[in-house]
């Protein structure tokens, strides 16, 4: 591990997906310094143009100011794990929903953290004991889930695992604070509580349309004027991805053993013809 006097501020994202760009969005509209790391440069170009245009509606509808905009614009690319890392006090991994696949990224971070800095997964339902299990430092491990879209959504879950130092959870705490978020503290079970309450209410949408209860507009207008939601449930899993909702609810249905986890079928048929939802341009809508 290697040593350092002080912290610079700095955050390091990994993964410049929907929700690794959205997280490192927010961190330099909140005044840190942010390395954002993809192995796929054209991920990296998607993210750059993502973020920008997502700032700049924001600030266009005052909800960030123009010194943050530009802020945005000075996220740093990388297409490696560098020394560069070793000044981030803080580094947020939000690559796939694959623990073996998040593990493995782990064992890069050995020679690039400082001593001191806090590593967190943005995992929405991996074990965080598992996975700390695997981390260069176990005791300064934590979960930090950030809702989607990050920028939007106020709330973090901030789950410690059986390792996690209670200092560790507390950083954790205080950087979504400082990032002008909420917090919940939820415990190491799967789906912790966002996602252990939100997919079998997705599961149960998809069984109804698989079933031909309504339509799938019927089913989302249904919930948004009956339920007052104010996104139907089968366009929430076409948002977040459809093959992100079959890998979480495949951990609930392993980890928990409940039967009322099980994947529904229409959902497994969708991912494997390849329709993921919003990011596909098809899901249960057509984009």
């Amino acid at each position: 591990m290697v040593r350092a006097d002080e912290s610079t501020g700095a955050v390091a994202v990994l993964g410049a997906g929907q929700m690794g760009s959205g997280i490192a969005q927010v961190c330099a509209a909140a005044g840190f310094r942010v390395l954002l790391h993809d192995s796929d440069k054209n991920q990296l170009s998607a993210a750059r143009a993502a973020m920008q245009k997502s700032a700049a509606r924001l600030c266009e509808k005052g909800a960030i100011s123009e010194k943050q905009e530009a802020a945005v614009r000075e996220i740093e690319l990388h297409e490696e794990i560098t020394g560069e890392f070793r000044r981030a006090g803080t580094v947020i991994e939000a690559i796939v929903e694959d623990a073996e696949a998040k593990k493995r990224l782990y064992e890069k971070l050995a020679d690039n953290l400082w001593e001191t800095s806090v590593l967190a997964s943005n995992t929405s339902s991996c074990s965080i004991t598992e996975l700390a299990a695997a981390s260069p430092a176990p005791e300064r491990f934590a979960g930090m889930h950030f809702m989607n879209p990050a920028p939007l959504m106020k709330l973090v879950e901030v789950i410690p695992g059986l390792q996690t130092a209670e200092e560790t959870s507390a950083k954790i705490e205080s950087l979504a604070r400082a990032l002008g978020k909420e917090t919940v503290r939820a415990a190491d079970s799967p789906g912790f509580v966002t996602n252990r309450i939100l997919m079998p209410l997705l599961n149960e949408a998809f069984f109804a349309l698989q079933e031909n209860l309504a339509s799938a507009e019927g089913i989302d207008r249904a919930m948004k004027l009956g339920m007052n939601h104010p996104m139907g449930p089968l366009a929430l899993a076409d948002f977040i991805g459809l093959d992100t909702v079959l890998a979480v609810l495949k951990v609930l249905h392993e980890g928990l053993g409940d039967p009322k986890f099980r994947p529904c079928p229409l959902l497994k048929t969708m991912v494997a013809a390849g329709f993921l939802g919003k990011k596909s341009g098809r899901g249960f809508y057509e984009y």
